[in-house]
Parts: C-alpha cells; sequence; structure tokens
C-alpha cells in the first residue's frame, strides 16, 4: 500500500493534513525568518456552540491530495501578492474537541501590515476553497455535515438518503 502525503513544504510555502494535535510553535517556527519584522499565527478553536446550539465536537475529513494541492495554491498566491518571507497553513482532521484547534495559519513578513491581511486572506481562501468538510456533532441531537465556512448549513443525510 501506497503511503498517502500529507504535507508538503515548497517556495517558502508548508501546507499539512494532520489527525494530530496541532502545535503552534512548529508553525511559528516553520516561518521565522530574520529578514520577518513580524509573524502573523491564527489559531481556529472548536467553540462549544453554534446558533445556540450546545456542540459536543468537530470531525473534519478531506480529499487529502485535492486540499493539499489547494492549500498550497492559496498558499503560493498570497506569499507573492502580500511580499511575504514565508506562510504555513495546517489543518486538523478527525475529531477535534472542544477548546483544540483545527486550523493553523502562520505568516512572516518584513511588515504587519501585509501579514495581518494576508493571514485573513489566507483563511478565507482556505474556507472558500480547500477540500475540507466539517461534521459539528451537537449535545442530544444527530450531527450535522456543513460547508468548511462560517455558519453556512449543510443537509442533513439520512438512511433514505444514501439509498437513492
Amino acid at each position: 500500500m501506497e503511503t498517502q502525503i500529507t504535507e508538503i513544504s515548497e517556495d517558502g510555502c508548508y501546507v499539512a493534513l494532520t489527525h494530530k494535535h496541532l502545535q503552534v510553535q512548529q508553525a511559528m517556527d516553520r516561518v521565522r525568518s530574520p529578514q520577518a519584522g513580524a509573524i502573523v499565527l491564527f489559531a481556529g478553536t472548536t467553540r462549544d456552540n453554534f446558533a445556540g446550539k450546545p456542540v459536543k465536537e468537530l470531525q473534519y475529513s478531506a480529499y487529502t491530495p485535492m486540499a493539499l494541492r489547494t492549500m498550497l495554491s492559496i498558499c503560493k498566491d498570497i506569499l507573492a501578492r502580500h511580499g511575504l518571507k514565508s506562510i504555513a497553513m495546517i489543518h486538523r482532521l478527525g475529531t477535534v474537541p472542544i477548546g483544540e484547534e483545527s486550523i493553523l495559519i502562520a505568516v512572516s513578513a518584513p511588515h504587519r501590515q501585509a501579514a495581518w491581511r494576508a493571514g485573513e486572506e489566507a483563511l478565507e481562501d482556505c474556507k472558500k476553497r480547500v477540500e475540507v468538510w466539517k461534521r459539528e456533532e451537537f449535545e442530544g441531537e444527530e450531527g450535522v455535515w456543513r460547508a468548511n465556512r462560517d455558519g453556512l448549513p449543510g443537509q442533513k443525510i439520512t438512511n433514505q438518503d444514501a439509498d437513492h
């Protein structure tokens, strides 16, 4: 059986998908540069509610080969557009309990303004384009698949739907 690639490092860009706990310091160290005057880090965490309903946990799945290519494309574009020194985008897969990180985005740039803008843009592009899907598991009821975007509901899939 061929081992699946879960990370790519190329031209100042690092992208990864992992089932392990995300490491903030490792993400920052990946983008550290003596030419950078700023490192901006975004850490997305699982919150305990969605639209007033108690969330038990999130589950993420991905089409890994395509997701990595999309992540790398986003990072290369943002690196060039904002004059970054480096960018890292790491997304966790599997179960992510309340309070734990599901995504880390770290960017380094000569100046803070470019780093701030690039970090936010990287996150928004990741949510819009990367082939990662999120299932919210609620306390006391069935979970719901959602697009990996803020507040966009997916459709509940029942056994009857799966039969058709």
